[in-house]
């Protein structure tokens, strides 16, 4: 039996249906399991992983723990209940954010994920950490926009990376969950191009059948807006982290491929499975 937490997140559901759909048990932990929505093949069960009394009877018969977690969470409870039950290999999905063997992490983002990943390797069990930066899923941030036009107004148009479709995320934890070999093994995972923010606007238009336009906006601006609703130190690390690919070619990894056996997903797969989205 396999656990996934943050079931009803992108990552996370995109999992337990993955592995629904291979006909590989798997059990998702919700805090509201009647409202959860994921497919009948998965076991649901109600878990609070900051609350350890609610995690015995989710951990019962569990081999396998695949680990999303909101930025911030801690992980000690869920950690302590695997170690319990006996669970063989937890998967941590991470940041690319981390820099392997700094003496001190470049931002809060990098920091917290690298803790995780040090929790993660205290439990003594065998553990895979997959890494992103950019996933494809951050373009939904533009659906409340164009709701009211096709124009995306946000800064760094310039900022490049290779994002991800987040089934291409789903189907690599399938494999590091259910194959040998991956055990202390590390994979930054990435999509198969190199895109600028204006290059997903326009891919995403397209699918859209929109002619979209994306406007430079004042990043002091935003990020001064974005930081009274969200942690701060978090809105300014993830501004910095996109202001850094300004003008850059991104790494893109084999990981995927080498993983899955398949080509990654296009942005432009990602923006047509996601049309509903932007409706």
């Amino acid at each position: 039996m396999i656990l996934v937490t943050g079931a009803t997140g992108h990552f996370g559901r995109q999992t337990v249906e993955a592995l629904a759909a291979a006909k590989i048990p798997v059990r998702a932990l919700s805090r509201d399991p009647e409202r959860a929505g994921l497919p009948a093949e998965a076991e649901v069960v109600r878990g609070d992983f900051t609350d350890p009394a609610t995690l015995t009877e989710a951990f019962d018969g569990v081999t396998a723990l695949f680990l999303t977690l909101p930025y911030g969470a801690a992980p000690d409870a869920l950690l302590d209940a695997a170690r319990e039950a006996g669970v063989r290999r937890v998967v941590f999905l991470s940041s690319g954010a981390v820099v392997d063997g700094a003496p001190v992490q470049p931002n809060v983002i990098a920091a917290y994920h690298a803790r995780v990943e040090r929790a993660v390797a205290a439990t003594g069990i065998a553990h895979t950490f997959l890494r992103l930066f950019f996933p494809a899923i951050n373009s939904l941030a533009f659906a409340m926009q164009l709701a009211h036009g096709d124009v995306v107004q946000a800064p760094y148009a310039g900022a490049t990376t290779a994002p991800v479709h987040e089934r291409d995320v789903a189907d690599a934890a399938v494999r590091v969950l259910t194959d040998e070999g991956h055990a202390g093994r590390t994979y930054l995972l990435t999509g198969p191009e190199a895109l600028t923010q204006a290059d997903q606007v326009r891919l995403l238009g397209e699918a859209l059948g929109r002619r979209l336009v994306f406007e430079e906006a004042d990043a002091a601006s935003v990020r001064a807006g974005m930081a009274t609703f969200m942690d701060a130190d978090f809105v300014h690390a993830l501004f910095d982290l996109m202001e850094e690919t300004v003008d850059t070619r991104p790494e893109i990894t084999p990981a995927l491929t080498r993983l899955t056996g398949a080509t990654p997903r296009t942005y432009a797969r990602w923006a047509a499975d996601h049309v509903a989205d932007f409706a």
